[in-house]
């Protein structure tokens, strides 16, 4: 499995960070073969909401060799979704299996077209400039709808990494990976609850 996350100026770290140190656990333990990330972004270096910059190995990469895709939120996307350039390559990812998004990076997969006919969530502040691009906005802390995963406000990232990960393994996994963390806030066993399909 090879995952792109997708960085840019202004995003939240924490909606990056927990979702990535959540579901890069099935490459340690190694529930997947061949688990492998890398770090995408417009530009070499980026800086984000809080004047912490980041270095991305892969600028501009054609996305569409990826199995997962990754895509953080922050108050940037407000603008970055009008971004042409940008939303271009991330439509590269058109054929990814699964795509994921925490807080107001759905906002980037909206744009990019890829919640038409899907339902999906975002960070409660945002509800009303995501409800164009999908068939529902769900006031949900997680929401899935096929492949497509979307997480609510930034500290919904862990979770909705945890979730990914029980999706694609099982619950006695995940339990694993909560252990590695330090993590008991998530409920394994509800996928039921969650998934709209």
């Amino acid at each position: 499995m090879k995952m792109a996350f997708v960085l840019f100026d202004g995003m939240t770290t924490l909606d990056f960070a927990g979702f990535f140190e959540a579901i890069t656990w099935m490459g340690i333990l190694g529930a997947k073969e061949n688990v492998t990330w890398d770090f995408c972004s417009n530009k070499e270096e980026i800086t984000d909401d809080r004047g912490l910059t980041v270095k991305a190995r892969h600028v501009y990469p054609d996305l569409s060799g990826y199995d997962l895709l990754f895509v953080p939120g922050g108050f940037s996307t407000r603008s970055l979704r009008f971004d042409s350039a940008f939303i271009t390559w991330l439509q590269t990812s058109a054929k990814v299996t699964y795509k994921a998004s925490v807080c107001t990076g759905a906002l980037l997969l909206g744009a990019a077209g890829f919640l038409h006919e899907k339902k999906a969530t975002t960070n409660p502040s945002a509800y009303d400039l995501l409800t164009p691009y999908c068939s529902e906005v769900v006031k949900k802390r997680i929401v899935r709808d096929g492949n497509l995963f979307t997480g609510g406000g930034v500290s919904a990232s862990i979770d909705l990494g945890l979730f990914v990960i029980e999706s694609l393994t099982d619950s006695h996994f995940v339990q694993q990976v909560q252990q590695k963390m330090d993590y008991p806030y998530y409920q394994a066993g509800q996928l039921s609850n969650v998934n709209l399909e």
